[in-house]
């Protein structure tokens, strides 16, 4: 049975670098929208246009991950997922596919999500975008973390 993780936290808490090491040790097909948006948009999109893209990036690879899940092939959804709700939502899909689930959360404090994204934006790597200190302290207002029972491995 294909297994599809969905990797939660903020900016600078570490999601794509703990997306990859899951990927090798899961063989998993990982699926990061800042890797599909920056060959789309280019390597500095607007904030409106990174934005505007988010949306319909992911709903491409809720595509290509739900053909994966069907082919018994686990899946990593690297998009943050800040609340429960999305969390339940994908949850759902992927049970719906005959797949189980699990949530991975990177909980960072958010003076340390504010150092890390200070030393990113000073060194952007190429497959990151710059991401203010203001929106990172806005989005950790809103953020949702999960419950202890989110965090229970699922099967369908």
């Amino acid at each position: 049975m294909a297994t599809l993780i969905l990797i939660c936290g903020l900016p600078g808490s570490g999601k794509t670098t703990k997306a990859k090491q899951l990927e090798l040790e899961q063989s998993a097909l990982r699926l990061t929208p800042d890797e599909w948006i920056r060959p789309l948009y280019g390597a500095h999109p607007p904030r409106e246009v990174l934005d505007a893209a988010r949306d319909p990036v992911e709903g491409v690879m809720w595509l290509v991950a739900a053909r994966a899940l069907s082919l018994n092939v686990n899946v990593i959804l690297d998009f943050g997922f800040w609340s429960q709700e999305e969390r339940e939502d994908f949850r759902a899909r992927a049970a719906a596919l005959g797949a189980g689930s699990e949530v991975c959360f990177l909980d960072v404090p958010h003076q340390e999500l504010l150092r890390r994204l200070a030393a990113r934006n000073a060194a952007l790597p190429e497959d990151a975008f710059h991401v203010s200190e203001t929106d990172l302290t806005e989005w950790f207002r809103v953020f949702e973390p999960p419950t202890r029972a989110e965090l229970t491995p699922r099967v369908p």
